[in-house]
């Protein structure tokens, strides 16, 4: 009995030490959880998506999942490293039209109405809260990096996952970037790693607020959860953004599984000029939290989308399917249906309006 009580302590207090570092975030103040709150999406202490959303399906098998995971497969990363192009990412864009660089699975760089934006920028090697275990990127993917960027103004972050919420890629922000724009609750991670307070704004599911004058930002529904540990499920809100200027709309998307919301958010604030959509790591087993390629345009039109970008694919493992799946699929399912897609390599510069860089490179 003496031995397993000892054991059952250094397993309690080994869980707490690690569940405490870091890289798992903070956790808000009593002022903060009040305005969560008042919020409609928070009840019972959780954030909650518009509709039922389980994260797994019922006929979900974990030793299946399981036996798939073990079986392995050389397609689910590429068999070369994938090359970049790499360029002097810090001269001013040379046209008024927004110019976005993408550096793989969802982190991709803005520049519009003379400002930078950074979206859920990772540049770590593995998307976990340590860097020796968790999925590592592809070969060639990392070599952009936080010190190849501009001056960024803003950091939009839609949610607190390690593949979209980085915290080594943070603290090098921290004292950079002028500005932070996250979900309900996301903030306490932000301020435990380094970033004041007065720099961190989070919003609700359709609040809106200016960046600077000719820029706005709205906070809109994304169908997925969030959390860092094992205890804090949907702690945190998980969302999307519109981003407008007096010229160009942009859909940001982060993660999302197919919804009603995409139309909702369409008929209010479309048609966009350029959809920054997921369409990889899914799998049927969660049907509900991420969509599959072809719901990917379905989504673009609901949105009243000019040209869709797939995003959340090209740099790491989180499904099962061939690394090079999603693209193949989203573009195949856009041709049937009439929908221009841009897909550049990483690094490469896309100008909307302009320079839409189509060619297959997987």
């Amino acid at each position: 009995m003496i031995p397993l009580l000892i054991a059952t302590g250094l397993i309690g207090a080994t869980t707490l030490f690690v569940i405490h570092q870091p890289p798992f975030g903070g956790k808000p103040t009593k002022e903060q959880l009040l305005r969560y709150r008042k919020s409609p999406n928070y009840k019972d202490g959780k954030f909650h998506n518009l509709v039922e959303t389980p994260v797994m399906a019922p006929e979900a098998s974990y030793i299946d999942l399981l036996r798939q995971q073990l079986a392995g497969g050389e397609s689910r990363a590429p068999q070369e490293a994938i090359l970049v192009v790499k360029r002097n990412m810090k001269e001013t864009p040379s046209s008024g039209n927004p110019h976005l660089t993408w550096f793989g699975h969802s982190s991709y760089l803005l520049q519009l109405s003379g400002y930078n934006l950074l979206v859920d920028p990772v540049f770590s090697e593995r998307t976990s809260p340590f860097d020796f275990v968790g999925t590592k990127a592809f070969a060639g993917t990392t070599e952009i990096g936080v010190e190849d960027l501009p001056a960024i103004d803003f950091v939009l972050i839609t949610h607190d996952h390690y593949d979209h919420l980085d915290y080594p890629t943070i603290q090098k922000l921290a004292h950079k970037a002028k500005g932070f724009y996250v979900p309900l609750g996301v903030g306490a991670h932000l301020e435990r790693w380094g970033v004041s307070s007065d720099q961190i704004h989070e919003l609700d599911w359709w609040e809106e607020i200016p960046l600077v004058a000719d820029l706005q930002l709205i906070a809109t529904p994304a169908r997925h959860f969030s959390g860092r540990g094992i205890t804090d499920r949907n702690k945190t809100l998980w969302a999307s953004y519109v981003l407008k200027s007096k010229q160009h709309s942009l859909y940001l998307g982060g993660d999302s599984g197919y919804g009603p919301h995409f139309k909702e958010i369409g008929n209010l604030f479309g048609p966009f000029d350029l959809t920054l959509l997921e369409c990889g790591q899914y799998h049927p087993y969660w049907p509900n939290i991420h969509m599959m390629p072809e719901e990917t345009v379905q989504a673009h039109l609901d949105l009243k989308g000019k040209v869709l970008m797939p995003v959340h694919w090209g740099k790491f493992t989180l499904s099962l399917h061939a690394w090079n799946e999603p693209v193949e699929r989203v573009t195949a399912k856009a041709k049937e249906k009439g929908v221009t897609v841009v897909t550049p390599r990483i690094g490469e510069q896309v100008v909307v309006d302009s320079k839409l860089p189509v060619k297959p490179w997987w």
